[in-house]
């Protein structure tokens, strides 16, 4: 029963998911937004090596305007500008991103860039000296969005757009619940497209977000209700997919896991990063920054059980919630026994799928962890409860340390 008032939010969306959605619902979702001249964005291995792009033209016909095909690793600026700069000269009125989160990303910067009149760099998020970052509202109606993912990544359904750019010390981040999309097709033959390596970073991510989300206090049924179904998708597709990666299903059921992980942080208005069993978010995208070669999945894998074991002012039922879901639970354990069994439960799990679970075995040095704890600060959403960007290079730090 429930006994506590609570609110919820959402957003207009359809959702396709099986075999062959592409050629049975794109160009009807194309249709329905009244868009005449729809761009592909996607990288070049996209582009190369998938017969993504044409499975999609052949699908629009004459509602298919051409295609950008330049979008790189991380959502780079210089390649959504040049994604704009593309949009504008086809007169695009709807972009369908192909790929993973970094496509997925630089997509939505894409439309805001076509959108708003302003500066970029005056339209994303500010960090002002000492004080709070601010987000500023981006008001003007966005180019439509559908997004055609190939790896079951929480990006699909967001609208945080984050940008690496060389020049600046920190990502250029924007904020717009408008570029979310408008129709998401989870086809299976896009899945099968990603390399076996690539699947298993990001299903980790989705993982790692689905364990943390168990351990939130939760009054809403609706959002409970998704955290537990994308919790029992999430680890067992996780389980199965190193010995099924010719096999859409893991993936497919990852993708439906995110989804799931999304919606609840709409409809609960609460982020996962909050959670105290949650993996470290700010380490592990400050360790994917500074060392480009490390996926985002290995960097939360590597941090995961580092942060659990170092968590404090942690409930009894907080922690009971993993312990439970990941079955490692008995009768009569405290806050301290509970985090440890998870902690080791996680890192079994990780192991058993390829990931690394300490930073050593990256080779990452522990005199570079300084530099790493120094970039958390300037990541939107991820200082949590912590109020100065010292208390949060602190934290960063004795996560890292842990973790090394």
């Amino acid at each position: 029963m429930t006994t506590k008032a609570f609110k919820s939010a959402g957003y207009s969306w359809r959702l396709f998911c099986g075999a062959d959605v592409i050629e049975r619902n794109l160009k009807a979702v194309v249709t329905r937004a009244g868009a005449a001249r729809a761009m592909i964005v996607c990288s070049p291995s996209i582009a190369a090596k998938t017969d993504l792009p044409g499975r999609i033209e052949e699908a629009l016909g004459d509602r298919f305007a051409g295609t950008f095909d330049g979008i790189e690793k991380d959502s780079s600026y210089a390649s959504v500008s040049a994604a704009t700069a593309r949009a504008r000269e086809l007169k695009a009125d709807l972009l369908i991103a192909v790929g993973g989160g970094s496509v997925v990303v630089a997509t939505r910067a894409v439309s805001i860039f076509l959108s708003e009149s302003g500066d970029p760099f005056d339209l994303m998020t500010q960090y002002p000296e000492g004080g709070r970052p601010v987000s500023p509202r981006l008001e003007a109606p966005k180019v439509p969005i559908v997004n055609i993912p190939t790896t079951p990544t929480s990006a699909m359904n967001r609208a945080g757009t984050g940008l690496k750019n060389p020049g600046l010390d920190h990502r250029m981040e924007f904020f717009d619940p408008k570029t979310r999309p408008l129709a998401i097709l989870i086809d299976d033959g896009a899945l099968m497209t990603a390399p076996d390596g690539l699947i298993l970073s990001t299903a980790t991510t989705v993982f790692a977000w689905a364990v943390g989300a168990m351990s939130l206090d939760v009054v809403n049924p609706l959002v409970a209700g998704d955290h537990a179904q994308a919790f029992r998708l999430a680890l067992d597709a996780y389980r199965r997919l190193p010995g099924a990666l010719d096999d859409p299903a893991p993936r497919r059921d990852l993708c439906l896991a995110a989804f799931l992980q999304n919606r609840a942080e709409d409809d609960g208005q609460t982020f996962v990063v909050r959670g105290p069993f949650a993996g470290d978010y700010a380490c592990a995208t400050a360790l994917h920054l500074e060392y480009p070669n490390l996926k985002q999945g290995e960097s939360t894998a590597v941090v995961h059980a580092a942060t659990i074991r170092l968590a404090d002012g942690v409930t009894s039922a907080q922690a009971q919630g993993p312990a439970s879901a990941l079955g490692v639970w008995r009768d009569g354990m405290d806050v301290s026994a509970a985090a440890e069994a998870v902690a080791g439960e996680l890192e079994a799990i990780y192991q058993k799928a390829g990931m690394p679970v300490r930073l050593r075995d990256l080779e990452i040095s522990r005199g570079a962890l300084p530099a790493v704890a120094a970039r958390t600060v300037k990541i939107f959403n991820a200082s949590g409860d912590l109020t100065t960007p010292e208390d949060r290079i602190a934290r960063s730090l004795a996560i890292l340390e842990r973790a090394w």
